[in-house]
């Protein structure tokens, strides 16, 4: 086994306990869900899980060194990230009034925007790129073998779990919403409630150090 048993063990628990905190990828997951339905919430949960495995890959090859040695990159990334964000959420809100009750898109979100938008909004996230790079070294142990071997075992055993929880969020979201939905007064409330969530995840991710 590429990856110590005990350290397995002790990884999959972390892991848990770390996913099941609401962040800024389960609340966008949320906000999809609710707005498009359980499919564009499973996508968009791929799309985070794509962004999340990239830099996971990055983490691997030793890139943390680069916004260690360039700390403005990390910032540029988030304060692209931020604005992105709130650039969706005020989207959301300006669109609540204008989409007919009837369209089959009205208040949701196609699902090839929905995967490219979690793509996107984590990969916008340097701070994901910080936790992978400083969460996963400390389960890998050099003398146990190949440490590629081990940060793909981490890897995938962090991205399985990541959509079994994101995922059934974004499912039970896109239940409950897509009963909503079919009210137009509760529908446009939900739209800005919605795009309040991004622009306060926008807002959240501008000014956290």
């Amino acid at each position: 086994m590429p990856v110590d048993a005990h350290l397995l063990a002790a990884f999959t628990l972390s892991t848990v306990i770390a996913l099941v905190t609401p962040g800024p990828d389960m609340l966008f997951v949320l906000g999809c869900g609710m707005r498009g339905g359980a499919r564009a919430g499973l996508l968009a949960t791929a799309g985070v899980i794509t962004g999340d495995a990239l830099y996971i890959v990055a983490a691997a090859a030793g890139l943390a060194a680069l916004l260690t040695a360039f700390p403005v990159v990390f910032t540029v990334l988030r304060i692209a990230g931020a604005a992105y964000l709130i650039h969706l959420g005020v989207q959301m809100i300006r669109r609540r009034k204008t989409t007919p009750a009837g369209d089959p898109v009205a208040g949701g979100m196609p699902g090839r925007r929905a995967f490219l938008n979690g793509v996107v909004s984590s990969m916008a996230n340097p701070q994901t790129f910080a936790f992978m790079a400083a969460f996963l070294p400390q389960f890998v142990d050099p003398a146990a073998g190949p440490v590629w071997l081990q940060f793909a075992v981490l890897g995938a055993v962090l991205i399985v779990l990541e959509f079994l929880a994101d995922g059934t969020v974004g499912v039970l979201a896109g239940r409950l919403g897509g009963w909503l939905r079919g009210r137009e007064a509760v529908r446009r409330r939900m739209d800005a409630a919605t795009g309040t969530l991004f622009i306060g995840l926008g807002a959240t991710l501008a000014i956290d150090r």
